[in-house]
């Protein structure tokens, strides 16, 4: 059985993590990943639309497992005429989960400027009862503050800073007593498990029970990651945080399978087959269903029209979308289950 090398899974997420990657702004992402599977020896080919779908080797009806390396993020809607900038979500980002954030602004012309998401009025000692009780909403009370001298809208234009610019959000990563906090553990942290086996593999020189691509998606979270797959791909198997909440079993410290999600129920042969593979391997496992806001890259590849069977696993998560944590333990117990699930 391989071992779960826990301080380089955290190496790998901090260098994920520190490449920003809001949805549709993948080149950078794909450089840094691509230099890490070189690094391994493993080969793989860079789909067109924007995505990397490595090679792991084997025999047999072809498995995908996928993880992606798309972040929720912001948008430049338009120049405010005081300076500041309306934005909109890209992805699931709520505005209450993003409020006094740090955000890098990336403008077409290549140029970075930094800035932080604010409430209109900015300053809770000035603004009357009433507006309190509102809540944040990017269309009407929300925008981004550029930490620029900047007044008004021309302005902000002479910067280069306009409609469409994309808008990353400030990680902040931290690992306490076990405890990985950061933006993104969705799922750059269960990329980095995934990466984790890879290297363990290709360095015991293992080879999977079957055909297996590692499929990372830069397109997730707006649901078009995995709708085209390499030939004969008879099953795919989703990486992806499983949140918790009142009514979940999911646990930070355990990995979850997949029963259902806000789509459709995970395919039940192939979900029993993962069941098993838990078992067998010992990982610390429940089961769990995710609705009514939750999909994963499994669901748009079966939307897609393709003949497969889908799955998905993935660590406990807490604050899905917002400020996440996770365990050290549920990445662990996923690389468990993933790594008995394709023969090492």
């Amino acid at each position: 059985m391989l071992r779960f090398d826990e301080k380089y899974c955290i190496e790998a997420f901090k260098k994920l993590i520190d490449v920003d990657s809001t949805t549709g702004q993948y080149e950078e992402i794909e450089k840094v990943l691509s230099e890490m599977l070189d690094g391994y020896g493993i080969s793989y080919l860079r789909t067109h639309k924007g995505g990397v779908i490595a090679d792991l080797g084997g025999e047999g009806d072809p498995l995908v497992v996928t993880a992606h390396l798309d972040d929720i993020g912001l948008m430049v809607r338009h120049v405010n005429a005081d300076g500041t900038l309306n934005v909109c979500a890209v992805g699931g980002l709520y505005p209450f989960y993003c409020v006094t954030e740090n955000v890098r602004i990336y403008t077409r012309s290549g140029k970075v400027f930094t800035g932080s998401v604010c409430r209109t009025p900015n300053s809770i000692h000035v603004t009357e009862e009433e507006l309190r009780a509102v809540l944040p909403d990017f269309r009407t009370n929300v925008c981004v503050v550029l930490d620029e001298d900047v007044k008004t809208a021309e302005n902000v234009k002479k910067l280069g800073i306009d409609t469409g610019d994309m808008i990353a959000l400030e990680p902040r990563f931290r690992l306490e007593n076990g405890y990985v906090k950061s933006r993104f553990v969705d799922d750059k942290a269960c990329a980095a498990v995934l990466l984790t086996l890879m290297k363990e593999m290709k360095e015991a020189g293992l080879v999977p029970n079957r055909k297996v691509y590692a499929y990372f998606a830069f397109y997730e979270e707006i649901g078009h990651g995995t709708v085209w797959m390499p030939e004969g791909v008879k099953d795919i198997l989703a990486v992806d945080i499983a949140p918790t909440g009142p009514a979940q079993n999911s646990d930070e410290r355990k990995v979850s399978i997949f029963a259902k999600d806000s789509r459709y129920p995970y395919h039940w042969g192939m979900t029993n087959e993962l069941r098993e593979a838990a078992i067998r391997s010992g990982a610390d496992y429940v089961m769990d269903i995710f609705t009514p806001h939750y999909g994963t890259d499994g669901d748009a590849s079966v939307a897609a029209g393709y003949d497969i069977r889908h799955g998905a696993i993935g660590p406990g998560t807490l604050n899905s979308h917002g400020y996440e944590r996770t365990h050290i333990d549920g990445l662990k117990n996923t690389f468990l289950v993933l790594a008995e699930y394709i023969g090492l």
